[in-house]
This record gives C-alpha cells, sequence and structure tokens, in this order.
C-alpha cells in the first residue's frame, strides 16, 4: 500500500464525515501555507501553546513561528527550554501537558474517523486525551487509511522506520514505537479537538 499518496476527494469527504460524527472540528486546506493561517485564526491571543515534537508542524512553518516570538501566545516550551535546572525542567515538562492549546499531528487516519499516534516518551498523550482544553492536529491527508489495521501498518511499516532514521541523523540514538493512542471520540463537553487537514504530503 502506498503510504505517501493523497486519496481521491471521495475518500477525503469520506473520512471528514466520519471524523465530525467523533466530535472532531475538521479544516480541510489545499497548503501548508494555508494551514499555518487557519491554525492561527484557531488560537486567541494570550493563551498558552505548547507543540508536540512533529515533522508537520516544522514543515508548515508553525514551529519558526514561534520561536520568532512574533506571536500574541505564551509559549510553554520556550520557558521549558530555558530552564537550566534539570529537576526544574522536569517539573515545567509535567505541567506543560495542561497547557491551554496543544498542537501536534498524527500518524494515521482511518476512514472511519479514529485517529491513531505512535510516541516513544508518551509526551503528547495525556494533552491529546484529557488534559489539554484545546488540542490542534495538523496532518497531510496521505495519513488516510482505510481502517485501524492498515493504520497499525502504516506506523510499523512507514512511519517508524523514517523517524528512526530522523533521530539518528541528528544522533539521537534512533526512535522506538513504545505507546500508541487510539482516539476514537470526544466525550468532554469542555473540550475542543481540531484537524486541519492538509491535501499535501505533509509529515510521516
Amino acid at each position: 500500500m502506498a503510504y505517501d499518496t493523497i486519496p481521491s476527494a471521495e475518500v477525503i469527504e469520506k473520512t471528514i464525515g466520519a471524523i465530525t460524527l467523533r466530535n472532531v472540528s475538521v479544516h480541510l486546506v489545499n497548503t501548508k501555507e494555508e494551514a499555518l493561517e487557519k491554525v492561527k485564526s484557531l488560537i486567541p491571543d494570550g493563551v498558552e501553546v505548547m507543540t508536540g515534537s512533529s515533522t508537520t508542524l516544522q514543515q508548515i512553518g508553525f514551529v519558526d513561528l514561534l520561536k520568532s516570538g512574533s506571536h500574541p501566545w505564551k509559549n510553554v516550551k520556550e520557558a521549558i527550554v530555558a530552564e537550566k535546572d534539570p529537576v526544574k525542567q522536569t517539573e515545567l515538562r509535567k505541567l506543560s501537558v495542561s497547557a491551554d492549546y496543544f498542537l501536534g499531528s498524527v500518524h494515521a487516519i482511518t476512514e472511519n474517523g479514529q485517529t491513531v499516534t505512535a510516541s516513544a516518551s508518551g509526551s503528547q498523550i495525556p494533552s491529546y486525551a484529557f488534559t489539554s482544553d484545546t488540542v490542534i492536529w495538523v496532518a497531510g491527508a496521505q495519513k488516510i487509511v482505510p481502517n485501524l489495521e492498515s493504520a497499525f501498518a502504516r506506523i510499523h511499516d512507514y512511519v517508524y522506520p523514517l523517524e528512526d532514521a530522523r533521530m539518528k541523523s541528528v544522533d539521537m540514538g534512533g526512535s522506538v514505537i513504545a505507546k500508541m493512542f487510539i482516539f476514537e471520540r470526544e466525550v468532554m463537553p469542555n473540550r475542543h479537538v481540531h484537524l486541519v487537514l492538509v491535501k499535501e504530503v505533509l509529515g510521516f
């Protein structure tokens, strides 16, 4: 199965409908530039913003935007990186999972509307599942797969080798699939989950 191909318009629309029924707001855009503008429009001034490790967020320019400081938000990750005391930095990382807005991506989206995320540390999973009031995922539409079985296959056969190679290229020793998170639906009335779905190949 080709894991780096944008599916047909019919498959995309079917998937959007299924995700929406699971209480996720879907925003379909054509390009990474449009994705960045959509993300910016979803985040109000003054809120805390935390990001998980995401090639997609880097590709759309959101990581650089946060680092630049040219935005109206509170950059939680900046405070973590700036803290040099290891004990205090660990405490800040634990607190970061409850940031107002948490941004990242997912590794597979089923046509039935589920999302699957693989992780080594699991650091993004608390925010995705519960602790952040608003979650924004940005994902290329090539991540759409028929079902959960093919989602797991995509992660093991395609995503993991690419992420492992990326980690080795930056002298991080490689990666590992240690945790998996399947998002079925949002049931908490005070939480908001957004998916910015991009009709471009982005991320792994």
